[in-house]
């Protein structure tokens, strides 16, 4: 058996073969392979050490899902599969396991381990090393990342896809983004301000609420006032991956970025 995560305190352990059959009974669309993500700074021979036995996972991990993608009754018989690239911070074990991952001809790959409190710099260069050995054909998947500029910056080393909490954990802090930089809608001069959170947004919120009232609400303690901000958060990144995706379509991404990068991350 194999450690694998905490809920509710307590450890939980399962195999390879048994994270699989949890996530094919949940019938998502995709499935990541079992991973070890090891702490930052980490020993190299630890993290080397680390790397193959997630290799190994992902071995099992392949084979499982064959198994159970082949039975009438999967619930999701077209289930894809990721391999996760680790090897902390150290290029050229990120890069070794990349190969190594890549050969499995999997539908898709992560990029996991980044995020976790290593400088930015870090992260870009970690993904630049990786990304010429990732199948050019296949989904490049960063895990849990990040700012509106860790997704430009990343989009801009070859990354497809993203996962993150920051829209709605940031969102119960009273941290909203918009288009212009990010507001924190509990300082009080937004106590009688009567705009919109993002007068460039759409949002359900921003077309019916004030920064005023989204204060007023967050600010008693109201649960309101935190699903708004959330589905605030939430629109503004479906937005702005719309807007990356049509800079990438018509070929003027460069331009794009380094316009975004110069207003979202600052504070208004």
């Amino acid at each position: 058996m194999t450690f694998a995560s905490h809920i509710d305190g307590h450890r939980i352990f399962m195999s390879p073969e048994q994270s699989m059959r949890i996530q094919s009974d949940l019938g998502s669309t995709i499935a990541m392979a079992f991973d070890e993500c090891v702490e930052n700074p980490a020993q190299y021979d630890y993290a080397k050490q680390s790397c193959a036995r997630t290799t190994r996972w992902l071995n099992r991990c392949k084979r499982e899902m064959d198994r159970l993608n082949s039975l009438p009754d999967t619930v999701n018989r077209h289930q894809l599969l990721f391999g996760i690239n680790q090897g902390c911070t150290f290029d050229r074990l990120r890069i070794e396991h990349m190969k190594e991952i890549a050969s499995l001809d999997l539908d898709g790959y992560a990029i996991g381990g980044l995020a976790v409190g290593e400088p930015a710099e870090d992260m870009y260069r970690i993904i630049e090393s990786v990304e010429p050995f990732m199948p050019q054909n296949k989904i490049r998947y960063l895990m849990g990342v990040g700012t509106p500029a860790n997704i430009l910056e990343a989009v801009a080393r070859g990354v497809d896809l993203f996962d993150c909490v920051m829209p709605s954990r940031n969102a119960r802090h009273g941290h909203l983004f918009t288009m212009n930089g990010v507001i924190n809608i509990n300082n009080q001069k937004y106590e009688r301000d009567f705009t919109p959170i993002d007068p460039e947004c759409n949002c359900p919120v921003c077309r019916s609420h004030t920064r005023a009232y989204v204060r007023h609400l967050v600010k008693s303690g109201e649960m309101l006032g935190h699903r708004l901000s959330v589905m605030h958060n939430l629109w503004f990144y479906n937005t702005l991956m719309e807007k990356i995706r049509a800079a990438l379509d018509e070929g003027r991404f460069d331009s794009f970025k380094t316009e975004m990068l110069e207003h979202l991350d600052r504070r208004i």
